[in-house]
């Protein structure tokens, strides 16, 4: 009964997170906008490293987990982020609260499946312009972008033997982004507004595999490797040109209106390849790398008039790992905790002013067992952009909190 309380209420807070937004980075305006860590807390802690199959814990990295599950597992999470935001002479401070996943892995011998939802990406921002002419007309251009792409994912995985295993998903992105751009001289109520919203859909896939091998008498080798092909996402695009002028509560009151035919646009997610390598002794310690090269010049923006940045091929290199005590602990809780930590360097593949734009950060986390549950708590401090070239650099800490409920939960009943 505990169970299925748990069960609704995580899905209840879930379906009001995934609408809420979640990021407030200016770079989101680019692209199909601020692309998530599609992983669980414990990997995320760990820098995003995900190149092991556990039997109670989802890797939403690589679909070749799911056949290592023993139990049947819930799995949700979500992360609080606050921003700072700056150039060199303005400074802004941003909170935002969004869920990272809600995910069900089942296990079926040498087979393994799950499904579930995250986002894929994510768009929201605020900035305001002011530039002033010669004779001290002043003309304010602010520009506001919302919206989020979801994925819901289908996934299967074989277990060829103990050493290897290989498995693939099936994605369905979908999702609305808005952009609004209004520009209105000082002293002047009225102002033009310009209005951009794109319904996005799609399907996708993911490839995986993992393999260990025992190389000594405590030690394993574990490697894994991921593939995700081109895909292609349709964007129905509308655009709306008004006059309008606003309340004192900041409502809207439009005064002319006019619709403006523009293309839809086919958006290429492009083809991501990762390889990872680590080593551990299992329920102990294991640590690893992974890089992550994805075809990001085949990138383009929703609208064809949509300027400012270009695309190159990115790069995201991932150190991490993690450590227990003593799993199997009777007398000591902290001895059975699991300890991470990581580090991450991304070229996110996006350009401005012939700057590539960076993303680092350092991570460290726990995962506190409850049974064969457990609850992992993740920190991060991150940095992406730069202060110089009029361009912005963010500042970021995030933390994250996930939910892992492992039990059997299909159990066939004897009738006497």
């Amino acid at each position: 009964m505990i169970k299925n309380c748990i069960i609704c209420l995580v899905l209840l807070v879930s379906t009001i997170a995934f609408s809420q937004r979640n990021t407030s980075s200016p770079y989101s305006f680019y692209g199909l906008g601020e692309l998530k860590f599609k992983g669980t807390q414990s990997s995320r802690a760990m820098g995003g490293l995900g190149i092991e199959g556990d039997s109670v814990s989802l890797n939403l990295l690589n679909p070749a987990s799911y056949s290592h599950l023993k139990l049947t597992t819930l799995g949700v999470g979500g992360t609080t982020s606050f921003t700072n935001l700056y150039n060199e002479s303005t400074s802004e401070n941003a909170k935002n609260t969004g869920l990272d996943y809600l995910a069900v892995g089942i296990p079926m011998g040498k087979f393994g499946a799950s499904f579930g939802l995250m986002p894929f990406s994510a768009v929201g921002y605020n900035i305001s312009n002011t530039e002033e002419d010669e004779f001290g007309i002043q003309t304010i251009t602010t520009s506001t972008g919302v919206g989020n792409i979801n994925r819901f994912f289908v996934g299967g995985s074989y277990m060829f033997n103990k050493n290897i295993s290989v498995g693939a998903d099936i994605q369905y992105n979908f999702g609305t982004i808005e952009t609004k751009s209004n520009e209105r001289i000082s002293n002047i109520q009225l102002q033009s507004r310009e209005l951009n919203s794109s319904r996005i859909t799609g399907m996708s896939l993911n490839f995986g595999a993992l393999y260990n091998r025992k190389i000594t008498d405590k030690h394993s080798l574990y490697a894994s490797l991921t593939y995700a092909p081109e895909a292609k996402l349709n964007s129905e695009n509308e655009r709306n040109l008004a006059t309008v002028t606003y309340t004192a509560s900041g409502a809207e009151v439009v005064n002319d209106s006019e619709d403006v035919p523009v293309n839809n646009t086919d958006i290429v997610i492009p083809s991501k390849l990762a390889v990872g390598l680590g080593i551990g002794e299992r329920n102990k310690w294991m640590v690893g790398t992974e890089i992550t090269f994805q075809n990001n010049s085949k990138l383009v923006n929703r609208f064809d008039d949509f300027t400012g940045g270009t695309y190159e091929d990115s790069q995201k290199y991932v150190v991490g790992g993690y450590y227990i005590p003593k799993f199997d602990s009777y007398t000591s809780y902290l001895n059975r905790v699991v300890y991470r930590a990581g580090f991450r360097y991304e070229n996110i593949g996006l350009v401005i002013k012939d700057k590539s734009i960076k993303d680092y950060g350092m991570n460290f986390g726990f995962g506190l067992p409850l049974g064969y549950s457990k609850i992992d708590l993740g920190f991060e401090y991150g940095v992406r952009g730069t202060k110089y070239y009029n361009l912005i650099r963010e500042n970021y800490f995030n933390i994250s909190v996930g939910l892992s409920l492992s039990d059997k939960w299909f159990k066939k009943r004897k009738i006497d």
